[in-house]
C-alpha cells in the first residue's frame, strides 16, 4: 500500500512538473506569436519564420539555463527581464540615446527609405535610437569631448534586430531589384554584396552595443565631408583608407575615431561610420525585438 502510494505522488509531480513547463512554454510561445504576428507578419515567408523559431528556442534555452521562472515567461520579450538573463526579446538592458545625448542629430536611415534596399527595413517601427544602456553612456562622453571641438553627433543607425538583418539577406537573393545601386553600390554588382561580405546573416548591431555615425559641425550647420557617404560599398569607405581622399576628410575621419576609441569604441576596418563598444554587455546574444520607443 505504502509502495502505491509513493508511487501515486511521484506520478502526481511528475505531472505538475510537467504543466508548469507545458505552461510556461505556451505562454512564452504565445508571447513570441503575437509579437511576430503584429510586428512581421506581413510579407514573410516559411524559411523566415522558421528562422525566427530557432532564435527563439535558443533565447528561450537561454532563459531556462539562466534561471528564468514561470513568473517571468509571461513578459513581453519571452525572456527573464533581470540583466542577468536577457534574451534575445528583452530590452530592459537598453536605453534611447537621445535620453542621454538630447543634442545628438537622428537620420534614421532605416526606418526611412533612403538605404541600400530603398525601403523601410522590416523591424524598425519608431524612429529612434536604442543602445545597451552601456554603450549609450560611453557615447555620451564621446559627445560631451565633441561638443568642446565644435560637433554634435549625427547618428544613422544603433540597435538592430536580427528581423532587419534578414530582411537585408533576403534582398541580398533579388538581384533584379537594383534601385539603389547609383547612390549605395555603383562599382559593384549586387551579386557579390552577400559574398563579399557587405551584408551578412548576424551583425554586430543585433549585440546592442554598435553604433553607425559622423560629425556635425556646429560652425558651418553641415555634416563633416568624410570622403565617403553613410552605407556606401566600396574600398572609399575603409576606415584608415588614405588613397583618393583629401587632407580634410582624412583629418575627418580621425577626429571622430579617436574621439570614440578613447571612449572605449573600437572602428571596423571597412567601414568609418561604425564602432562597437569593445566591453559590450552582450558579446553573444543576437538581439530581435522591435525598434521602438521604450519610454
Amino acid at each position: 500500500m505504502k509502495q502505491q502510494t509513493r508511487k501515486t505522488a511521484s506520478l502526481l509531480l511528475a505531472l505538475l512538473l510537467l504543466l508548469s513547463f507545458t505552461g510556461c512554454s505556451s505562454v512564452r510561445q504565445q508571447s513570441y506569436d503575437e509579437g511576430y504576428d503584429a510586428g512581421y507578419g506581413d510579407g514573410y515567408d516559411a524559411a523566415d519564420r522558421e528562422t525566427h523559431q530557432e532564435a527563439y528556442d535558443a533565447g528561450y534555452r537561454q532563459g531556462l539555463q539562466e534561471g528564468s521562472s514561470g513568473d517571468n515567461s509571461s513578459n513581453s520579450s519571452g525572456t527573464s527581464g533581470s540583466s542577468g538573463s536577457t534574451g534575445p526579446y528583452d530590452p530592459s538592458g537598453f536605453v534611447e540615446v537621445t535620453d542621454l545625448i538630447p543634442n545628438a542629430i537622428l537620420e534614421l536611415r532605416y526606418y526611412s527609405t533612403y538605404n541600400f534596399i530603398g525601403d523601410r527595413i522590416k523591424g524598425y517601427e519608431e524612429p529612434v535610437i536604442l543602445l545597451s544602456r552601456e554603450a549609450a553612456e560611453a557615447l555620451k562622453k564621446v559627445s560631451d569631448d565633441l561638443l568642446q571641438q565644435g560637433y554634435r553627433l549625427k547618428i544613422f543607425d544603433g540597435y538592430r534586430p536580427q528581423t532587419a538583418v534578414n530582411h537585408f539577406k533576403t534582398w541580398s537573393k533579388d538581384l533584379s531589384d537594383i534601385r539603389m545601386k547609383p547612390y549605395f553600390y555603383p562599382d559593384l554588382d549586387k551579386s557579390v554584396l552577400f559574398v563579399r561580405g557587405f551584408i551578412a546573416s548576424r551583425s554586430g548591431h543585433s549585440r546592442g552595443s554598435t553604433v553607425d555615425l559622423t560629425l556635425f559641425d556646429m560652425n558651418t550647420g553641415k555634416e563633416v565631408d568624410m570622403g565617403a557617404p553613410f552605407d556606401f560599398f566600396g574600398e572609399i569607405s575603409h576606415a584608415r583608407r588614405t588613397e583618393g581622399l583629401t587632407e580634410a576628410q582624412i583629418e575627418n575621419r580621425r577626429i571622430l575615431r579617436e574621439a570614440m576609441e578613447k571612449h572605449g569604441f573600437e572602428v571596423l576596418s571597412t567601414e568609418w561610420w561604425h564602432f562597437t563598444l569593445k566591453n559590450e554587455p552582450y558579446p553573444s546574444t543576437y538581439f530581435d525585438f522591435p525598434v521602438r520607443s521604450l519610454n
